[in-house]
């Protein structure tokens, strides 16, 4: 009968529960057959840390009766909780309905506070690292015969077109329709691929527009979890972001189409539940790499052209560690945990430094600290909040923008995310 009330499944409560129950010998205490039936085959809540760690080496010396808990309706009393928490090795359990006013136990309870955070995180994680998926095969990278020039883009946008036709060719061979799929969809006459490699998690660099005689130009860096399998979200916001440009009224003025946005995926991005995620180690790998995209975008597009770099969530970690030194005229920061930094003047760089959050992201709750891990190097976090008035970036109006939000059409996010690229920056509306 146990959890017939949610229709046989776990009820949530017990899920952390059923992780890490490591037993050789039968259960000590058996229930009666009538146990949580007022609760619909569910634990009564105070026995939830009953269940995380079990590890017991042989039959307690103390069963339990089959009516101990029949007036709680097969529940233990409210004051067993303690008494419950921890049962290791061959020593007696407390009385269900004794100690109700001290601790007998403190130093199991304080190893079991300890314990618990590690043993949920093992359930999480380690599930996800053995659900990764094997390596999909893939050409390397095409090798473009000439530099990056406005006469070079036509003959690079076709050898990265040939090379993803060739990645969704090896993708399907090797059963990955998904990957294949996606391949395919960048390897279309009507796209335009600056740089493109489908081998592991996969990247690639596309262009909107006429970028070699784009007045105004932006570039797109991701956050956690984009790669090519899920490249789609990451172009539909480029997307976006494009048709809101070529449709602004100053754009609209102005004869012929003066504006080109690049969706960069140039870098491995972490995944979103992973330690990754939290340390600049991603970002420190990628900079270099953005600092010399930019570098060769100014030799490629028109001399004085204003470039923006619209940074979203952990890709404005790679941005703010790419800023030293970074050929861009404005930096925006949307949907950010921090970068690394403590301040915009910390970032050294000459480009604006702009910042927005919408009243629904989530990132809003994630505290911004910094910290060292002792003995490794490593720095956990990512410091002060760049919408606190205390980093001095310039802050624009998000409105109730969500965390996947900022490039929603007729949005104000977007609204001002245009404005920026075309450096009508008096025309900002500011939070």
């Amino acid at each position: 009968m146990a959890d017939v009330g949610h229709g046989g499944d776990p009820h949530p409560t017990t899920i952390a529960a059923r992780v890490a129950r490591p037993e050789s010998n039968p259960t000590a205490f058996p229930r009666s057959p009538t146990a949580n039936a007022s609760h619909g085959g569910r634990p009564h809540p105070t026995t939830i840390a009953a269940r995380v760690v079990r590890v017991e080496t042989s039959p307690a010396t103390h069963p339990q009766s089959p009516t101990v808990n029949a007036p709680h309706g097969g529940h233990p009393h409210p004051t067993t909780k303690p008494a419950r928490v921890v049962r290791v090795g061959n020593t007696p359990t407390t009385h269900p309905h004794g100690n109700t006013h001290r601790n007998p136990h403190p130093f199991r309870r304080t190893l079991l506070r300890l314990l618990l955070p590690t043993l949920l995180t093992a359930a999480i994680v380690l599930p996800l690292a053995g659900a990764a998926r094997p390596t999909i095969p893939a050409p390397p990278p095409a090798t473009l015969t000439a530099p990056l020039t406005p006469a070079t883009l036509p003959s690079a946008y076709e050898a990265n077109r040939e090379n993803a036709t060739e990645a969704a060719r090896m993708a399907a061979a090797h059963g990955d329709t998904h990957r294949a799929e996606a391949d395919r969809a960048l390897a279309a006459p009507s796209r335009h691929l600056l740089a493109f490699d489908g081998r592991g998690s996969g990247q690639a660099t596309e262009v909107m527009g006429d970028l070699a005689h784009a007045r105004h130009i932006a570039v797109l860096v991701p956050g956690s979890d984009t790669t090519l399998d899920t490249y789609p979200r990451f172009h539909r916001a480029a997307a976006s972001l494009y048709t809101a440009l070529t449709h602004h009224p100053a754009e609209r003025r102005t004869p012929g189409n003066t504006v080109a946005v690049i969706a960069w995926l140039g870098y491995e991005t972490p995944a979103t539940v992973s330690t990754t995620v939290t340390t600049t180690t991603r970002a420190d790998e990628a900079a270099p790499r953005l600092r010399a995209f930019l570098r060769d975008l100014r030799t490629t597009a028109p001399a004085g052209a204003h470039l923006t770099l619209l940074c979203h969530s952990y890709g404005s970690v790679v941005c703010g560690r790419a800023a030293p030194g970074l050929a861009a005229d404005d930096i925006a920061l949307i949907g950010s945990p921090g970068t690394g930094a403590d301040s915009a003047t910390a970032l050294h760089t000459r480009a604006r430094v702009w910042a927005a959050r919408g009243t629904a992201d989530w990132v809003a709750h994630v505290p911004h600290l910094r910290a060292g891990l002792f003995g490794t190097g490593t720095t956990v976090g990512f410091g002060t909040d760049p919408v606190s008035a205390a980093f001095g970036a310039r802050v624009f109006d998000a409105a109730g923008a969500g965390h996947s939000g900022y490039f929603t059409p007729g949005s104000a996010s977007l609204a001002n995310l245009a404005r920026i690229t075309l450096g009508e920056t008096s025309e900002v509306t500011r939070a």
